[in-house]
């Protein structure tokens, strides 16, 4: 599986799909590898682990007895030729948009990179909705299989809901010459997590899950661990939500979902890698200005970097869109002020707040050194240190 964004919930997705199936299935995501009933760390700031590794694991899940192996794929990991001697059977594409631009130095470069993984593979299972459709389905050597919501497509999403507890669609699809759907009933929220369900059960079609295995799994599946988790604390009278959106699509499809589910204001806590695409920083900010309420600008693994150089890239794009600091906008060099400045400070009841950009990660880079990092544990000490502030104002 590959793509800008969605990658490890759609591998993920693919893993419960097959597990609950009965099938014996291992993967390595950007979260974990698991081989049988065993999970491994693949490491701090990776997704696909270098080519030794990757052989390490999949000679695991061979004596393991894996039938079938999902992999998380970057477009580091195919240009630099980590996964060149694996015969995948299918290439499973979520989308692919601005970046790592500063690696591959153009689009055309990183989609030339995500297309390498098309090569003698025999599904092609592509996002016909994505602007790189066309140029990948020119790239494939394998039956190409499409999956959409907006596009006529082979798999096509229709009678879509998007609930604040979950997704619920058809997917309509041909087999043996007659219409047929499948009901998809997920715990998931967002239109992204609609395609990547889409992807999910187009990928388990083509090596023969039964229709009724598809549907159950989908509706077990919980989610992972940074992606749109909602951090539960009763005595706030607001929500917190933990996403790992790092780039402007992925900020951008997050924030509309989000703001469907907000009664109050949407405040946005972010920043933008050091050391990464650097033309990405500005475009996320426009984003955060057009769809936020307030917006905190804070680190996201500065590296080298001063977080201060990164915030105001970020800030011309708030300003772009509108946005006056110190009232729409607030720049805190320090991740876990930020968090707080947002939850004990600007939050008020019926808000949402959202800390977007580490999700799962259990570090920061900062100046070059890894130090460690929960964004969910320094979430719930800021919500306690607002909760004692609100009960101090009660007496």
């Amino acid at each position: 599986v590959t793509g800008t964004d969605g990658k490890s919930t759609t591998v993920n997705l693919i893993y419960h799909i097959l597990k609950e199936s009965g099938k014996k299935v291992s993967m390595i995501s950007t979260v974990k590898a698991v081989i049988g009933e065993e999970s491994f760390d693949t490491g701090l700031h990776v997704t696909t682990p270098d080519p030794i590794a990757v052989q390490r694991y999949l000679y695991k899940m061979v004596k393991d007895g894996s039938e079938y192996a999902v992999l998380e794929i970057t477009s580091h990991a195919l240009d630099q030729n980590r996964v060149s001697f694996i015969p995948f059977t299918a290439a499973v594409f979520t989308n692919v948009t601005h970046e790592h631009l500063d690696y591959h130095g153009s689009y055309e470069n990183y989609l030339e990179a995500k297309a390498k993984l098309l090569k003698n593979v025999k599904y092609a299972v592509l996002n016909v909705d994505d602007e790189s459709y066309g140029f990948l389905k020119k790239r494939s050597s394998g039956k190409i299989v499409s999956y959409g919501l907006k596009n006529s497509a082979d798999f096509f999403a229709r009678d879509v809901y998007l609930g604040s507890k979950g997704i619920k669609f058809l997917v309509e699809f041909k087999e043996e010459g007659q219409v047929k759907h499948l009901r998809a009933d997920s715990p998931l929220i967002g239109e992204f997590n609609v395609y990547n369900n889409l992807a999910a059960v187009v990928l388990a079609k083509q090596i023969g899950i039964e229709n009724r295995d598809i549907e159950k799994a989908v509706g077990s599946f919980q989610g992972l661990l940074g992606r749109m988790e909602r951090i539960d604390f009763k005595d706030v009278k607001f929500d917190v939500i933990v996403d790992f959106a790092h780039t402007p699509k992925s900020l951008e499809a997050a924030l509309k979902t989000l703001r469907k589910l907000t009664k109050g204001r949407l405040i946005v806590v972010f920043g933008s890698a050091g050391e990464r695409d650097i033309g990405k920083r500005a475009l996320m900010g426009e984003v955060a200005g057009k769809l936020a309420d307030l917006v905190v600008v804070t680190a996201e693994d500065p590296r080298s970097e001063k977080v201060e150089d990164i915030s105001d890239e970020v800030a011309r794009g708030l300003r772009l869109a509108g946005r006056k600091i110190e009232r729409d906008y607030f720049k805190i060099p320090d991740r876990s002020q930020a968090i707080e400045f947002a939850t004990v400070k600007l939050a008020r009841a019926d808000d949402l707040v959202a800390a977007f950009g580490k999700g799962h990660e259990r570090s920061m880079n900062i100046g070059g050194k890894e130090l460690p990092w929960n964004e969910q544990e320094i979430v719930r000490k800021a919500l306690e240190k607002r909760a004692k502030v609100d009960k101090s104002k009660d007496k």
